[in-house]
């Protein structure tokens, strides 16, 4: 690799010893951006996915279906109280291992379990947030759509759930940055996510020190660009005048 940011890193490496391969090695860098690229991609996957089933299973909840409820509840409850190492390897080994295989290769690799697990994972704890978020609505509210004639699916859709989004964004915020910090946990089962790419550059260059500096800098810089996204749409969605 040429140009001044090679440079740098080279003269970093001669002047105090710090190994920043991925700068200066184009097969390390190549591996970080794919690393990079792939904990960006699933991080996405895993919020959006984790985010519907929050709203599916609050709305599953506000019915009279107590055979709703009672999966909702069981579901919650599960996720909740197993670790996501745990989660993850329960669904790759066990589960994956009862799947047909399309040739040689599983149905399911190991990206598309990390994207199950960890979206039902965060999916459990986004149940909670949107229940407690839609039961903070006050209850004039849905007096009124019953009044306007809304089914109890209709009042979910336009009052409690776009009323409770707003209530909940902070929870919901925080949960979203667990789940991009859990994606590293994906590792384990081979998916070629950051920590993945980082430990084959530090077995190969034997450069740890480095290559942990490099994955803090980037998971803060990941983190700070996901908090910045969620205050922006919290500010957008703010009702003037309107406290639960």
């Amino acid at each position: 690799m040429h140009g001044p940011v090679a440079d740098f890193f080279r003269w970093l490496d001669d002047r105090y010893g710090l190994n920043f391969s991925p700068f200066t090695d184009a097969f390390d860098g190549e591996r970080i951006l794919l690393g990079l690229r792939t904990t960006v991609e699933l991080s996405l996957t895993c919020i959006v996915l984790s985010i519907l089933l929050g709203l599916i299973g609050a709305w599953m909840l506000s019915t009279r279906s107590r055979l709703a409820q009672g999966v909702v509840r069981f579901y919650v409850q599960a996720f909740r109280n197993t670790p996501p190492l745990v989660q993850l390897a329960f669904f790759y080994f066990a589960v994956g291992g009862l799947l047909p295989s399309a040739g040689r290769s599983p149905l399911i690799d190991g990206y598309g379990w990390a994207v199950i697990s960890f979206s039902l994972l965060a999916g459990a704890f986004n149940v909670e947030i949107f229940r407690s978020g839609v039961e903070a609505v006050p209850s004039m509210m849905v007096e009124a759509a019953a009044g306007l004639g809304f089914s109890r699916l209709q009042t979910y859709r336009y009052v409690l759930a776009p009323l409770g989004l707003r209530i909940c964004l902070p929870a919901l915020t925080n949960n979203l940055v667990n789940l991009v910090k859990t994606t590293t946990l994906a590792y384990a089962i081979g998916v070629p996510e950051l920590l993945y790419a980082a430990g084959q550059i530090w077995s190969e260059v034997m450069n740890v020190r480095e290559m942990m500096y490099l994955l803090l800098v980037i998971y803060i810089a990941l983190i700070a660009i996901l908090v910045w996204v969620m205050e922006r749409w919290e500010r957008a969605l703010r009702i003037p005048g309107y406290t639960p």
